[in-house]
């Protein structure tokens, strides 16, 4: 289960999910400008994305194939990468270059010998015009296998400007003040928060940003790779603090029962939608796409956002997501391929995307005027300015069984305790043990 879909299923999208991966939209795109030193080569490339993620980065592969000449082909797999490409692989028919959405999924790649390593031409790129942090999460044992192109910041509060203004708040700059500002909001009329307990993984990054600020990056890293127990009592402390929120009903909508009953999408209707029922939504950038796409808001006017606020008198936190390309070894046309990643690392494809819009770069070079808008400039200013601090999504480092499967492991347990908040050392014995397991899977 991929985190951080923002688009409904569409017509392509239910064709993959039903034939388990097929070329959606897009398809080869043909010649056109450039110097040609690729013509007549085709590039297969897999990803997650559909619906306008699918239509932005097409554009980005039509530039690559103005530059070179070479077609490209996209194939949508659907939320379950690591599924799709393994059985292509071993039906002989593999992409050259797949957009890995997990840390933990391009390690599993990695560790089966599946990736070529990147060319010293997109390693150079790499090492001069990102943060360290990226090389890290693109590497394995050493070796660097992925390249960031797109990341998310999901250090981000969203909020309706209409609905602070009216109860008279200003965005916070701590926790607490957080909780006081949603009180207030609550009191003139509006619930606070709009909370997705419907989708585990957006409780995953309330945890996340909690445990970042409050505990520190040293434990954050311990946690992430399971060398610190999730008994420790620096992860009941962060439950304990996610906990007052969630047993607050002037600060869910709804309460705990209607917030396990919303999923992503209607938690940002619940804000920016015809009938509000909430003044704020905590999650990523993409709160802006949605907000924007589906509701017809004008970022910057009637969405905008704060930095999730530091806790206890920490850091304020800085966790991201992000899509790493990476090339296939059984691939049919790798050098092609790597030609392909070459070109992603630079700020020349980045800044196709970032003109489209729903879209941030890890890459310092790119020129932050090719955003289309102020607010997405200020996120990807927050994002670059963040450099070596930034911390990957938790649960996306972690195996799937524990940190990416609906219905189990730490989807399912965070769910339990939004439930029943009542119990943070036992949800954290729970979590531990189903920690313990999926790490020696």
């Amino acid at each position: 289960m991929m985190r951080r879909r923002t688009t409904l299923l569409t017509g392509c999208t239910a064709l993959t999910l039903a034939l388990g991966a097929t070329a959606c939209g897009g398809g080869p795109v043909s010649a056109g400008g450039g110097d040609k030193a690729l013509s007549g080569q085709t590039v297969t490339v897999a990803g997650v994305w559909t619906g306008s993620e699918q239509k932005n980065f097409q554009k980005v592969l039509d530039a690559f194939t103005a530059k070179t000449g070479a077609k490209t082909q996209f194939i949508s797999t659907g939320d379950n990468v690591s599924t799709v490409v393994g059985s292509k692989i071993e039906g002989g028919n593999a992409p050259d270059v797949v957009m890995v959405p997990q840390v933990g999924v391009l390690q599993q790649f990695a560790k089966k010998g599946w990736l070529t390593p990147l060319s010293p031409t997109a390693q150079q790129t790499v090492t001069a015009d990102y943060a360290p942090v990226w090389k890290k999460y693109g590497s394995v044992d050493g070796t660097l296998y992925g390249l960031y192109f797109k990341a998310a910041h999901k250090s981000t509060v969203w909020y309706s400007p209409a609905a602070l203004t009216q109860a008279g708040v200003k965005p916070p700059k701590t926790y607490d003040e957080l909780l006081k500002a949603g009180h207030t909001v609550s009191d003139s009329g509006l619930a606070a928060f709009a909370v997705a307990g419907e989708d585990g993984w957006t409780l995953t990054d309330w945890f996340e940003n909690i445990y970042l600020s409050q505990a520190g990056p040293e434990k954050y890293d311990a946690l992430a790779a399971h060398k610190l127990k999730w008994t420790d009592a620096s992860v009941v402390k962060a439950l304990t603090t996610l906990g007052k929120l969630f047993k607050d009903k002037q600060l869910v909508a709804g309460g705990q029962k209607e917030a396990l009953n919303t999923d992503f999408p209607s938690s940002v209707e619940k804000v920016f939608g015809p009938k509000p029922e909430a003044g704020m939504v905590y999650e990523g950038d993409f709160v802006a796409g949605v907000a924007h796409d589906q509701f017809g808001k004008t970022i910057g006017k009637d969405a905008n956002f704060f930095p999730f606020p530091a806790v206890d008198g920490g850091t304020a936190p800085v966790v991201s997501g992000g899509d790493a390309a990476v090339v296939l070894k059984d691939g049919k046309n790798t050098k092609a391929g790597m030609k392909l990643l070459e070109y992603l690392a630079s700020p020349e494809a980045a800044a196709v995307w970032a003109k489209a819009g729903g879209f941030l770069s890890p890459n310092e070079k790119l020129d932050l005027a090719s955003y289309a808008d102020d607010v997405t400039r200020a996120t990807a200013k927050s994002l670059i300015d963040a450099g070596d601090s930034v911390r990957f999504d938790m649960s996306d480092q972690a195996p799937a069984a524990f940190g990416g499967t609906k219905g189990a492991g730490e989807w399912k347990l965070l769910q339990d305790f939004l439930r029943d908040p009542s119990d943070p050392k036992g949800t954290a014995a729970k979590l531990e043990s189903a920690a313990a397991q999926a790490y020696q899977g």
